[in-house]
């Protein structure tokens, strides 16, 4: 064989070998069902269209072949009204798309809000992912209301302010939904958290700081997140987590919620070197040097989900 011959064997061999990882990293995360990202507190779908709170995310999960939409409710509110608004939005993606169910990935205050769906809608949902969600209470929320208690003259000022600051984080996304920082507060709240909990309890850990049932009334249930605080200098947000840290003594956490909070259903694991931005890549992807992509971790949750067949 001459090396002529040989050259264009090689040279179709290596296009072929390309051609097939090209295909593979397009089925990647090609889940059954669409993946919806659920926003937490003061979060928003995309502001102007330009800058997503799920920072490079959706274009990651997209780009492995999943069909991903970012949720928009409420940017401050009680669990439960963000969760009615999710399912007023899973059941327009029904009726769009086709689709009886959806993978939902809740990252903060949405943990919760998807886990109030699952548990009143069990039929949108094929699975729940829980992001640095404070599922068992949010310390800073406890410390918030010690300081500013039912009757400070200050309270109706601070909320009016937050809920002012949400609406406009609404506007500028597109989203109408009414502001009530006060039923945030009371939902993120270690009281508010035991009752939502005894109300809504499937994927609930059997101890303190362990993993719940991996599967109720057909439905998945994952949770990861970080436990590093400041983790980039050039992060603007860092000093908020690092504020933020200080609620919790030695209690390991990601600048707002505890370690042992984040947990429910299957624990992927809760000790990432990011901090509580970090884990929805912000801001602007910056992070610690040797830490883990978010991007890259929630690829392979969505390749977890596909191969379950959800």
């Amino acid at each position: 064989m001459n090396r002529r011959v040989f050259g264009r064997m090689l040279a179709v061999l290596l296009l072929c070998l390309c051609s097939i990882g090209a295909h593979a990293q397009s089925t990647y995360t090609q889940t059954k069902y669409p993946v919806v990202l659920v926003h937490g507190l003061l979060g928003f779908d995309s502001v102007l269209g330009v800058y997503d709170y799920w920072y490079g995310i959706g274009n990651e999960l997209k780009a492995g072949g999943a069909k991903v939409y970012t949720a928009s409710v409420s940017a401050s509110n009680y669990t439960e009204v963000r969760g009615e608004q999710l399912i007023r939005d899973l059941d327009t993606l029904r009726a769009v798309t086709g689709k009886q169910k959806f993978n939902l990935i809740g990252h903060s205050h949405g943990g919760p809000t998807t886990r109030y769906v699952a548990s009143v809608r069990p039929d949108l949902v094929a699975s729940v992912t829980v992001l640095g969600s404070p599922n068992t209470g949010a310390p800073m929320a406890d410390a918030i209301s010690t300081t500013l208690p039912p009757g400070s003259p200050l309270r109706p000022i601070v909320a009016s302010f937050v809920n002012a600051f949400s609406g406009f984080l609404g506007a500028l996304s597109g989203n109408t939904d009414p502001q009530n920082a006060l039923g945030a507060l009371a939902s993120l709240s270690t009281a508010g958290s035991t009752q939502f909990n005894a109300r809504h309890p499937q994927g609930k850990p059997t101890t303190s700081c362990g993993s719940g049932a991996a599967t109720v009334n057909g439905i998945r249930y994952y949770s990861l997140s970080g436990t590093s605080v400041l983790t980039n200098v050039f992060d603007i947000s860092d000093p908020l987590m690092g504020a933020g840290s200080l609620v919790f003594g030695f209690e390991a956490n990601d600048g707002l919620v505890g370690r042992c909070s984040s947990h429910w259903g299957t624990v992927l694991r809760d000790d990432y070197g990011w901090n509580h931005l970090d884990e929805v890549n912000q801001f602007l992807g910056l992070r610690g040097l040797f830490s883990s992509s978010p991007a890259s971790v929630l690829r392979a949750q969505a390749n977890r989900l596909k191969t379950l067949g959800l």
